[in-house]
């Protein structure tokens, strides 16, 4: 079967619309209080890999859900005016995610060059991730 567009255009289409910020300069915002770090990749990866510290949980396929004001599934913290910064494991995600948020009217959304992977080669900071508290 042949696609009439295939992931590598769609990526490349992302990218040409949205900000990527290459590694250092993400770095230099981990103390931001206006930045939120969001982690996209799914929970898996995350507890096999660990994050970058602080950031948020937002599930790719719970995304747009969780950033729209008019969903049941809202977040807050997606709709804080913070400027968010996503990534994925190779920056492949969060590209097409930072698009379809820039799309939706989030504004202030860009993500990081090479994602999760590169940021781990680079020997930046990494966090566990958080557990879930359960009541006692």
């Amino acid at each position: 079967m042949a696609l009439k567009l295939g992931y590598k255009e769609l990526i490349a289409d992302a990218m040409s619309k949205i900000e990527t910020l290459e590694l250092e300069q993400a770095k230099a915002l981990l103390d931001d209080p206006d930045t939120l770090f969001v982690d996209i990749r799914d929970v898996r990866e995350l507890e096999r890999e660990g994050m970058i510290p602080n950031a948020f949980h937002a599930p790719r396929g719970m995304l747009e859900f969780w950033v729209d004001p008019d969903s049941p599934y809202y977040k807050p913290e997606l709709g804080s005016g913070k400027r968010l910064l996503l990534y994925c494991g190779s920056a492949w995600r969060s590209a097409l995610a930072a698009e379809v948020l820039g799309r939706m009217g989030v504004p202030n959304v860009c993500h990081v060059a090479g994602g999760f992977s590169a940021w781990k080669k680079a020997e930046l900071p990494i966090a566990q991730k958080p557990s879930k508290s359960h009541p006692a």
